[in-house]
């Protein structure tokens, strides 16, 4: 049985109050990508409740060299004590001495997906030859500069023979989301990881790319190179934990940790102690 976003939090909270024993109020520079936002956002302030830590947090794509993008940021000198990012993107600034070797922990696996604007049709993709006929027959199609985006345009539209069809009317999305393109009605259909377009509520949410053609991203997270500390190693601890793995799951993320179960109802007749 699924918890709800309120149980999540409430064993989230438990299991920090047991992790953190006295307050720390260190400071905790975070940079994550898209991707892992919407749950990062809920765990970041029972964190930061039960801690007494503060996390400064800054947003950018996993990959790419747009200005705000993580490894344009790292390259900059931006000072960050945990990145959190696609795994491919992680690995290449661990190839690059810029995240620190072996501190790479997984936290959540995520999926591509599509979306159109509500009240617009929803083709059906859940086929290859479906996905096919949406990208031929499309008007416009958006997809993210980072991971994802990486994917379909190096390696989906060719394996499906559409690349040179679409290549006019298909285009890389900077610095924002697919959601919010898609949501002022400059494109028609767009893809992005699951987890960055359930946010929109302006959009329906079509489904997932057809498994056999499905990449799946791991969003980890890893200690900048010369900033591993320990406020860093425990937060990193947290996200990674079954408590947080209760709340990743309502966002359109698959785990890695196990979840906490669901707190047990009080007894018939007994009152709820607080």
């Amino acid at each position: 049985m699924k918890l709800t976003a309120m149980a999540a939090s409430k064993a989230s909270l438990v299991f920090l109050l047991w992790l953190a024993g006295p307050a720390w109020a260190d400071d905790i520079r975070v940079i994550t990508s898209g991707g892992f936002t919407a749950a990062y956002q809920q765990l970041v302030p029972l964190y930061e409740a039960a801690t007494q830590d503060r996390v400064i947090t800054a947003y950018g794509a996993s990959m790419g060299n747009a200005p705000d993008s993580i490894p344009s940021r790292l390259a900059r000198g931006e000072t960050f004590d945990v990145v959190i990012l696609a795994d491919s993107g992680l690995e290449k600034l661990v190839s690059e001495g810029k995240v620190a070797a072996g501190s790479r922990v997984d936290l959540a696996r995520s999926l591509i997906g599509m979306s159109v604007r509500k009240g617009t049709p929803k083709p059906d993709i859940s086929t290859v030859e479906g996905l096919r006929q949406t990208l031929l027959n499309a008007k416009s199609i958006v997809y993210s500069a980072s991971a994802s985006g990486t994917y379909l345009s190096n390696e989906l539209f060719q394996r499906l023979g559409v690349a040179d069809q679409i290549k006019d009317k298909a285009h890389k999305i900077y610095s924002e989301r697919v959601g919010a393109v898609l949501a002022r009605g400059d494109a028609e259909i767009g893809f992005q990881q699951v987890s960055e377009l359930l946010p929109f509520k302006e959009l329906d949410f079509v489904g997932p790319l057809p498994a056999e053609l499905q990449q799946s991203v791991f969003f980890s997270a890893g200690m900048v190179a010369g900033r591993q500390t320990a406020a860093a190693s425990r937060f990193v601890r947290f996200l990674a934990s079954p408590a947080a793995a209760s709340i990743v799951q309502t966002t359109g993320l698959e785990a890695v940790a196990t979840p906490l179960p669901a707190p047990a109802p009080p007894a018939l007749g007994q009152a709820s102690k607080q």
